[in-house]
């Protein structure tokens, strides 16, 4: 939920998102290396961009494109979100011609405005060009007289054969306004690397499991590891494919030098990944098995006052069975005595 992010990100930076500069070199250069993250792509698995964990640019797919395409302007991102989220625009289309160096980010059909800019600019009326680009953009091609009109006009074959591959095509707006929002929460990666990670984690706390990604980074490689090995054997779990961007990007966190606090009783919150002087602290809710519901009446229960053991936490929260053994096993408990009963052997 991208929204929610920035709101979060917001109220932890306290920098209104639309001061954000759009023409950042050091935002602009995550699309293009790790270097200003300060890592090597060895260190998080191989992956040669700084964009993992931003939005429309974090997936596989989104990073080969920029790979492929070399974006050294936001034009040029603003191009590439139209590119991935058209029908039959890139794959087959814009990537060929691009391999082929026939067209360029720059001079490739990438959203749907492009078409009515350009063939006016090649001369042909306005409401011609308009008809053209409607037709392309829902996959209808173009009529034998558009295209005579086009080769008049000196439009490049491989410009018409590609308007006859579209099937649907991104409005300009909306990929402006998509890369505008990913912008401002990649400026908060570099600048304010500690607050975008909590907020990208709290925003996938439902996920995000303190026994994978929060006991070191050596045990966020394992399981990656293990995950990755899972879908090779086509043993992979559905779940799985929500934890691998998460341990991507804690194994990322911890590689530029951060680390993640153990789950405390009294400190973390329910739902927030809260900042702290090393890291982040988790919140009660990332233990596996605890419910965001659990983690907010123990919240709730534990600013009336301490709770004196654990059995009093048990009958003031509701909590199950199941919880306690989550909470012991987590070290919440350490130094708690089970009840207020003292046994003959203790007062021995």
């Amino acid at each position: 939920d991208d929204p929610t992010m920035i709101r979060m990100l917001q109220d932890l930076t306290k920098v209104d998102p639309v001061t954000i500069p759009l023409d950042s070199p050091e935002v602009m250069s995550l699309f293009q290396s790790t270097e200003v993250l300060k890592i090597q792509p060895e260190d998080i698995g191989g992956t040669k961009l700084g964009c993992l964990g931003i939005p429309e640019f974090g997936t596989d797919f989104a990073m080969q494109m920029l790979i492929d395409t070399k974006p050294q302007h936001f034009s040029d991102l603003v191009r590439i979100a139209g590119l991935s989220h058209g029908t039959d625009v890139w794959l087959g289309n814009a990537q060929t011609l691009i391999n082929e160096g026939k067209a360029t980010i720059s001079t490739a059909i990438c959203t749907r405005d492009d078409i009515m800019v350009y063939l006016i600019g090649k001369g042909i009326e306005a409401g011609v060009a308009f008809k053209i680009m409607e037709s392309v953009r829902k996959g209808k091609g173009l009529t034998p007289d558009w295209e005579k009109t086009m080769e008049e006009a000196g439009v490049p074959d491989w410009y018409i054969w590609s308007c006859k591959k579209i099937q649907y095509m991104f409005p300009k707006a909306h990929a402006a306004a998509y890369v505008m929002m990913a912008w401002r929460i990649a400026y908060c990666k570099v600048f304010y690397p500690l607050a975008y990670y909590a907020a990208y984690f709290t925003v996938r706390a439902d996920d995000f499991d303190t026994s994978l990604m929060a006991e070191g980074e050596s045990r966020a490689r394992e399981a990656l590891e293990d995950i990755n090995q899972r879908k090779k054997d086509g043993t992979a779990a559905p779940k799985d494919d929500a934890l691998v961007p998460i341990l991507e990007l804690s194994i990322e966190m911890y590689c530029r030098g951060y680390i993640f606090e153990k789950v405390d009783l009294y400190k973390s919150d329910a739902t927030k990944f809260i900042i702290t002087e090393d890291g982040l602290l988790p919140p009660l809710n990332a233990l596996p098995g605890l419910a965001e519901n659990t983690a907010k009446a123990i919240m709730a229960e534990r600013e009336k006052g301490e709770f004196k053991n654990i059995e009093d936490l048990r009958l003031r929260t509701g909590a199950t069975k199941s919880v306690i053994e989550i909470l012991t096993e987590s070290g919440c408990f350490d130094g708690m005595s089970e009840s207020n009963q003292v046994s003959l052997f203790e007062l021995a």
